[in-house]
């Protein structure tokens, strides 16, 4: 099967292995830029996880290297240093809003690789059928014999064919990048968790320094009348 024997199926089948052949290169398309795009984000997020690990306190003042700070997860941090004033709650509703935020950006282009593996085995069904229709029409003219409208049909079924692997390499690539946008998310679920405790210990061990202080100023105040008397 050459070439020139692919193009002039193409152009029996009414452009429709054309219009595959488009269908096929976008899918690619797709698949090429968002794998390299979550491969990046999740691998970048791991680090982000292993440096908040290694900081047991005070996690809004870690210095993102400049390789990560571009990165989804690079918004948490900026969102923990705006409000570290705030109260738990407070904070753990800022860093939800900026996860939900970040989400769209993640699966984008997604929806293209998901209407192709449904449209393609359709069209490669229409290109069957114009197929059909032309090999039919030659069944109508008794000088044709039978070996030409069995080719026909075989030509016919090759839109089939075609619909049915863009479909199977899209699905395949669908899921798996499904699969890592749904680890990036847990990504960041987990460095808002590490985040909120974090914070939360600060907060404590803030407020334990404070009652101290206090406790001491009263026992303080209450020796005062004894060493005057």
């Amino acid at each position: 099967m050459n070439i020139s024997y692919i193009a002039e199926l193409a152009n029996e089948s009414g452009g429709i292995l054309y219009v595959m052949l488009v269908l096929l290169l976008a899918a690619l398309t797709v698949i090429i830029e968002r794998t390299r795009y979550l491969a990046a984000m999740e691998k970048g997020g791991e680090k982000l996880i292993n440096l908040v690990k290694k900081e047991r306190n005070r996690v809004e003042e870690i210095e993102l290297p400049k390789k990560l700070a571009h990165l989804p997860h690079a918004g948490l941090f900026a969102v923990l240093k705006t409000h570290m004033t705030c109260s738990s709650p407070a904070l753990s509703g800022h860093l939800e809003e900026a996860i939900m935020h970040k989400v769209p950006k993640l699966d984008r282009s997604l929806w293209i690789l998901d209407t192709i593996i449904t449209l393609a085995p359709l069209l490669g069904l229409f290109g069957t059928i114009i197929g059909m229709f032309n090999a039919f029409h030659v069944l109508g003219d008794a000088q044709n014999g039978s070996a030409q409208v069995t080719g026909g049909i075989a030509e016919a079924l090759i839109s089939t064919a075609a619909g049915l692997l863009i479909a199977m390499i899209g699905l395949v690539f669908f899921n798996a990048l499904h699969n890592r946008v749904r680890l990036v998310i847990h990504q960041l679920e987990t460095l808002k968790i590490m985040m909120m405790n974090r914070h939360e210990d600060q907060t404590a061990t803030v407020s334990g320094h404070t009652d101290n202080e206090l406790n001491n100023r009263a026992q303080v105040e209450t020796l005062r009348p004894a060493v005057r008397a």
